[in-house]
């Protein structure tokens, strides 16, 4: 059996509990409740606590992982640039408009296929722990 109260709330209160209810798809009444009951429960500092303790430990292996990708990145394009810098002749000045043709051609051909592997989803990252590790993962397949 459930017993009905009447509670007034502010404008702006009701407004954001009306909206809860409809992104959510339950009843304010159901808001109301698991908040009155969030405010009665003696450990639901504590969960919170947790909650926040979960959170910020998932967020920091995010970070972890993107600078680990970013010196990742950082390491291959200045590796790349040193190889390039060191392996390819300055061109003869007659030779620099065509070259520069070519290039711009080359280019948009790379631009291309970045952008179609980007949207694949497909990761040089990903590929490079793949390279990396293949005898591991033969070794212990879980």
């Amino acid at each position: 059996m459930r017993v009905r109260l009447n509670v007034y709330f502010p404008p702006e209160l009701a407004r954001q509990v009306s909206e809860l209810a409809i992104r959510r798809r339950i009843s304010r009444s159901a808001i109301v409740e698991a908040a009155v009951a969030s405010w009665m429960t003696p450990d639901g500092a504590d969960r919170m606590e947790a909650a926040f303790a979960r959170r910020l430990d998932r967020l920091s292996r995010q970070v972890q992982r993107l600078e680990r990708n970013t010196g990742l990145t950082t390491e291959a394009l200045a590796l790349f640039v040193r190889f390039w810098l060191s392996v390819t002749p300055p061109l003869p000045d007659e030779d620099q408009a065509a070259a520069q043709v070519k290039g711009r051609k080359r280019y948009e051909g790379f631009v291309e296929t970045l952008g179609r592997r980007y949207a694949s989803g497909k990761s040089l990252l990903d590929e490079i722990a793949d390279d990396i590790e293949p005898d591991a993962r033969q070794r212990d397949p879980t």
